[in-house]
């Protein structure tokens, strides 16, 4: 299989209709965990999941993207693409996991936030923007595994991480492969052209350092079996969690910072 047919595959296998959600792996993952709901502000966004866990013995902040596993729950959490008050809902709680000092584990699986109307006028770009500036700034661990798709801001909105995780038939870019098409070359037919462009599959941004490292998954895409990617999740979590526990407040924070200041630096000779 050429790099571009394995490239294609995997973005396939990212989206295909039965790709575990992350309420699929959670249970598998984390113990007593248990879910909170709601911004405080507006309402429960049921696109972001958030929850207190327990990992390997651990107190920790969980917070999802959520995709339905059927047409009603995909209604429900619409289709993975949060409101503004799902991302205020995710602030919420990694401000109180810094408030009591929990770790926080993130999950991401999202087409992007959502574009329309009413998201814009109740501030989703402010929304997204200040996650980023809290994020990046916490001095607590925090750990992201790319599940599924994770595409532009509404990935980002919970994804500013010390480390950075990837399933191995999972994407992340900074537009879908067929929005880069339509975009770039007015063709969305393009589309598995714009995948390779974007170097948007799992070999290509370890190669880049955008994530650390990438997780296994069954022959044939998650979906084959939920648990056993659930437990190569929760096994590659492990050393990373481990370091960052050791680390002082202060290196946490340099760390994640030296992190995103590397993604993208080259040299020229």
């Amino acid at each position: 299989m050429t790099k571009k047919e394995l490239a294609i595959k995997r973005h396939e296998l990212s989206q295909h209709k039965n790709r575990p959600t992350s309420r699929d792996y959670i249970p598998y993952i984390f113990d007593e965990f248990i879910e909170l709901h709601g911004d405080r502000g507006y309402a429960d966004d049921k696109a972001i999941l958030c929850g207190i866990g327990k990992y390997n013995g651990v107190p920790v902040t969980v917070i999802a993207h959520v995709k339905g596993r059927n047409t009603k729950e995909n209604i429900e959490a619409n289709f993975g693409s949060p409101y503004p008050e799902g991302y205020r809902k995710a602030l919420r709680f990694m401000k109180q996991a810094e408030k009591f000092n929990r770790p926080i584990i993130t999950f991401v699986d999202t087409p992007g936030a959502y574009p329309g109307t009413e998201a814009e006028e109740r501030g989703q770009g402010e929304a997204i923007a200040k996650n980023l500036l809290e994020m990046s700034r916490m001095k607590i661990p925090i750990i992201t595994v790319i599940t599924g798709t994770g595409s532009s801001g509404g990935a980002l909105g919970i994804a500013q991480a010390n480390c950075v995780l990837m399933l191995e038939n999972a994407t992340y870019s900074v537009i879908s492969a067929k929005g880069f098409a339509s975009i770039v070359w007015k063709d969305p037919k393009r589309e598995e052209e714009a995948i390779v462009q974007q170097r948007m599959t799992s070999d290509d941004l370890l190669e880049l350092g955008v994530i650390e490292s990438i997780i296994s998954e069954p022959e044939g895409g998650a979906h084959k079996d939920a648990f056993k990617t659930a437990a190569e999740i929760k096994t590659a979590i492990e050393p990373h969690f481990n370091a960052l526990m050791k680390l002082s407040p202060d290196e946490i924070y340099e760390q994640r910072y030296k992190k995103f200041r590397e993604i993208g630096f080259y040299s020229e000779i």
